[in-house]
This record gives C-alpha cells, sequence and structure tokens, in this order.
C-alpha cells in the first residue's frame, strides 16, 4: 500500500513541472486591454455575433480562441491569490471596459443585421445557464491554471476558451438589447457571470496549492489587507447563493428532457393503431399540466385505442389530462399499413394542392373574362360629352331586362345621362345608337336624370 501511494503521488507530482517566473509574466502581460487586444477584441466580437447570427457552432469556437477575455479573469483569480492588489485592480477595470466593448459592439451588429433568425438556436442556448455550466467554468478554469503553470504549454488554454464560453454571452446580451427581452439579456449575463466567478476562483485555488509566492507587503498594507479580506465561510455563502438558480435550472431541465424520452418511448411503442398513424407530436411545457399532442392520421380513434394510449401513457409517468388527440388529417382507411397511411397523407396533400391550384386558374379566368367585359366608363364619357358639351355626367351599368309574364331575362345595358337641357326623342336615340356602336352592344337603353332637368 506504501509503494502504491508513492506512485499515486508521483503521478500527480507537480513540482517538476512547474514555472513560476513563467506563468507570473504571462498573467500579468495578458490582462492588459490595449493596442493590438482591442482590436481583437473587436473582431472576435463581431466573428460571434456573426457565428450566433447564422447558427454556425465553426464561427462561433473560432471566436472564443481569438478572444483575450480570459486574460483579465486569470489575472484577477492570480492576484487575489498572491496578494497582488495592483493586479487585482487592473484585472477588475478591463474586465468592465472588455465586457462593455463587447455588448456595444454585438448591440451594433444585431441592430444592423438584416439576417433574421426564427429559431436563433445558437443565441437562445445562452439563455438557460445550469448547474452544468458552473462545473464546466470550475474544471476548466482548473485546467486552465495548470496549463499556465507548466514549463511547456499546450493547448489547453484554447480548449478552456472553448469551453467556458466567454464571448458568446456577451453577444447574446447584445442581441437581448436589441429586442428588450429581459429573459435573454438577463440569462445570458447570469452565464457570463457564473462564467468568470468560477474561472477565477479556479485560478485562486490552484494558484494556492502550487504555492505561488504572496507578494511581499509592509505591515499597514498586511493588515489593510487582511481587513479587506472575506471570511471564507462568507465567500462559500455567496457561492452558493451564485449557483442556487443554475441548479434549479438543470432540475428542470433534467426533468423536462425525461418527459420528451417518456413520450417517445409512448409514440414508438403506439406509432400504429388499428387503422391510425401518430405522424408527429409535441410537447408543450408552457403549458400546466404539460401537454402533449398527438397528430393522428388514417382512421378517428376509436374508444378502445384511446382507452389504450391512455393506459400506456400512464405507464410512463404521463397522466390522461395530458395527452391532446388532433385527428384533423384522419380518414376513412381500413386494413392499411403505416408506409400506406403515410403515402396517403402525401397523395391526399398533393390532391389538395391541385385542387387549390384548378381553383386559382378558374379565378384567374373569370377575373379575366370580368375584365374584358367591363364598361369603359370614363373613356365613354369623355367621348360622348364631346360630341354633346351640355352632358355634365353618365352612368353606365350593366342589369337584367327580365319578362315578368314569361320570367325570361337577357343583358341589359344602362346610360343614364344627366344634362343642363332635355334633349328631345331623336337625340337620345342618337345618343343610343353611338353607345351601342361604341360599345358593341345593341341592348342599350338612354334615360335622362329628372332630377338634374328639375
Amino acid at each position: 500500500m506504501k509503494k502504491f501511494l508513492v506512485f499515486l503521488r508521483s503521478l500527480v507530482n507537480m513540482s517538476d513541472h512547474l514555472d513560476y517566473d513563467g506563468a507570473t509574466l504571462y498573467i500579468r502581460k495578458n490582462v492588459s486591454f490595449k493596442g493590438p487586444n482591442v482590436i481583437i477584441l473587436t473582431c472576435a466580437v463581431f466573428t460571434a455575433a456573426l457565428g450566433l447570427n447564422i447558427n454556425s457552432i465553426p464561427v462561433i469556437i473560432g471566436a472564443m480562441l481569438i478572444s483575450p477575455l480570459m486574460g483579465p479573469i486569470l489575472g484577477f483569480g492570480f492576484g487575489l491569490a498572491t496578494r497582488d492588489n495592483a493586479l487585482v485592480k487592473e484585472g477588475v477595470k478591463n474586465l468592465i471596459i472588455m465586457v462593455s466593448v463587447s455588448i456595444v459592439a454585438s448591440t451594433i451588429y444585431f441592430l444592423v443585421t438584416p439576417l433574421k433568425l426564427e429559431h436563433p438556436t445558437e443565441l437562445l442556448a445562452r439563455t438557460i445557464p445550469t448547474i452544468y455550466d458552473v462545473l464546466i467554468a470550475l474544471f476548466g478554469g482548473i485546467a486552465g491554471m495548470i496549463e499556465i503553470s507548466r514549463k511547456e504549454r499546450g493547448t489547453v488554454i484554447a480548449g478552456v476558451a472553448i469551453s467556458t464560453t466567454l464571448l458568446p454571452p456577451l453577444c447574446t446580451i447584445g442581441y437581448g438589447f436589441t429586442l428588450w427581452k429581459w429573459s435573454y439579456i438577463i440569462g445570458a449575463f447570469y452565464l457570463f457571470t457564473i462564467n468568470i466567478i468560477f474561472i477565477a476562483l479556479a485560478t485562486y485555488l490552484v494558484a494556492k496549492y502550487l504555492r505561488y509566492p504572496v507578494i511581499e507587503e509592509d505591515v499597514q498594507d498586511e493588515s489593510a489587507t487582511k481587513r479587506s479580506s472575506m471570511k471564507p465561510s462568507t465567500v462559500a455563502i455567496i457561492l452558493l447563493i451564485i449557483t442556487i438558480p443554475s441548479i434549479f435550472t438543470a432540475l428542470r431541465t433534467i426533468k423536462e428532457s425525461n418527459f420528451k424520452m417518456r413520450v417517445s418511448k409512448l409514440i414508438t411503442e403506439n406509432k400504429t393503431l388499428t387503422g391510425t398513424f401518430i405522424y408527429e407530436h409535441k410537447v408543450d411545457f408552457s403549458s400546466k399540466p404539460t401537454k402533449v399532442e398527438l397528430f393522428m392520421a388514417g382512421d378517428k380513434l376509436d374508444d378502445v385505442d384511446k382507452e389504450k394510449l391512455y393506459s400506456d401513457a400512464e405507464k410512463h409517468g404521463i397522466a390522461r389530462s395530458q395527452l391532446v388527440f388532433r385527428e384533423d388529417a384522419t380518414v376513412s382507411r381500413e386494413g392499411m399499413s403505416e408506409s400506406e397511411l403515410i403515402k396517403d397523407i402525401y397523395e391526399r396533400s398533393d390532391l389538395q394542392l391541385r385542387a387549390l391550384t384548378d381553383s386559382i386558374g378558374t379565378l384567374n379566368t373569370r377575373l379575366e373574362k370580368y375584365r374584358r367585359e367591363e364598361l369603359p366608363s370614363a373613356a365613354v364619357s369623355k367621348e360622348l360629352s364631346a360630341q354633346y358639351p351640355e352632358i355634365t355626367k353618365l352612368v353606365l351599368t350593366k342589369g337584367s331586362s327580365i319578362d315578368v309574364a314569361s320570367e325570361s331575362s337577357e343583358e341589359q345595358i344602362v346610360a343614364i345621362v344627366s344634362s343642363e337641357t332635355e334633349f328631345d326623342a331623336e337625340t337620345t336615340e342618337r345618343i343610343r345608337r353611338w353607345l351601342s356602336a361604341r360599345l358593341e352592344r345593341s341592348n342599350v337603353v338612354v334615360l335622362q336624370d329628372a332630377k338634374q332637368l328639375n
């Protein structure tokens, strides 16, 4: 056992692999936010915003790799561990500036981008942090600090930058400001807060574990540091308060995931019933209780099949009141297999599409016919008033002339003429003949507006 313990210690021993001076220099150098880091962060923000906007995971990963946000966070945690107050202040100051720049730049991007996605999944994924994000930030921060402390640094820092997702939540905050969606803003800010706190905590713990030298201070500064430092119990309580919401979110996510799995099992076991096929389902967690909509095709469900579904649902922990049957697509189809039912759905959809196309064609034909038969009232009134200047108004309308005795009818064109003087019978007939020739219709009747004459 003694040899085994010695072997384990030799496996985790890091004394021969540490470079305290190099790690300290690396952290101090990357805390600053000047010169190239300003341009790099701005480019990283726009790259991340583009990736989130088009739901491109590779682009988002690339943005996280080039982002310099890790520097101030590591500097803050390392400064606390080594009692380097100047480093702590510089880390906090530069982090605030970087966060402000990131939010402003991402807000500008989402204000001007013409691309609006119906389902921005990558953006929405940063609005619901869970306890798993806390663990990722903690373990990622531990790995990152150990990597910085090594003599030969590898690619761990890049992996930490990707896993802890610092930049995408800030871009999501900018997206939330463009929509004034406080749920997006608060959720993304909470995720970012979790990341920076637990990365800094991991940096602090590793620096203490590896016994980095504390900055030499005089007695007055040391006493001031002790007065300003918080007790471990106070720190633990603050961390617990911060993580409590993420625990509840994780529990809700687990509950919803398990419920979806039970619904999927229910659908798999009852995909095809007697002449009925469940072709789609939808789970609505926003309703209380959660609703499960089942979209059916084929025959309408009888009482026996419904009872079977209810019974199987209860076996999977789904209450009867949670099932909602959508039978809009059901028809009478006996003796059809699952594949035949699916084929039938597509065929019916195709027939409905053809019927709609035919209806549109018929309506277009009727509309064209109506346009051809439409009376050119404006043109006729101008031409007629040029011949008879005393005409002040002309009404042209189509109607039907009905014989009361035989109840037969024929189309009739009625022209109502308003003039300053009364036309005699010969003039009225002349106007009628002209209108018949102009409209190419023989059944024209001309009337004078008696009110106008009075």
